[in-house]
């Protein structure tokens, strides 16, 4: 597994992104802290990594102004304008369905809010993930994306699809289907713009 990870982290840097790596929790939000200025505006996607590791609360009690998706009560016009806001964030938060050995970031998307962000816009993304996401090559990232994350998201967010009935993905077109974008990032034009944190442990789906 250390090979592993010093390969995916020297290939990231390789590909214009930042590679860290951490072995705790407690090690991740205090690297946080150093990559996230006070006053700056964070934004964040869905990500039970970020949920599971402590970092939404970090971000809500700290010195930030905080794009929060997860007020409560929130309209569908609210919610629309705080995902148009997250494209000019000092700091953009997600998880990542997967992390290949060659440095590239595999995700899927239901309407495209969290890796919109991540393509363009915020002038940081920080990306938290367990060693659980580490795939060989972008083909066991597409797989594992589509067979072992969408189906458990969607029995997350209580959809009513047949991968939360089987437990795998059938490429449904059912109209609460959440796997509608297949987003695949190589590389970045700005270095360091995509920030990539491995915590060695697993975390997320």
């Amino acid at each position: 597994m250390e090979i592993r990870i010093q390969k995916a982290i020297m290939n990231l840097q390789r590909n214009n992104m930042a590679g860290y790596f951490v072995e705790t929790k407690e090690e991740l939000l205090q690297l946080m802290a150093s990559l996230i200025k006070n006053g700056e505006r964070v934004g964040w996607g869905d990500s039970v990594t970020l949920e599971e590791t402590g970092v939404f609360e970090f971000i809500r009690s700290g010195p930030f102004i905080v794009n929060d998706k997860h007020q409560p009560d929130l309209t569908r016009e609210e919610k629309r304008k705080i995902y148009l806001e997250n494209f000019d964030v000092d700091t953009f938060l997600t998880g990542t369905n997967a992390i290949t050995l060659d440095g590239k970031l595999f995700n899927i998307d239901g309407n495209g809010s969290r890796v919109a962000p991540m393509l363009y816009g915020p002038r940081q993304v920080i990306v938290v993930a367990g060693i659980n996401k580490l795939t060989d090559t972008v083909e066991n990232a597409i797989q594992r994306a589509r067979q072992i994350a969408a189906p458990l998201d969607a029995a997350r967010l209580n959809k009513d699809t047949p991968c939360t009935k089987l437990g795998k993905c059938i490429d449904c077109r059912h109209p609460q289907r959440i796997c509608n974008d297949f987003v695949l990032i190589a590389g970045q034009f700005v270095k360091n713009r995509i920030k990539v944190i491995l915590v060695n442990q697993e975390y997320g789906f």
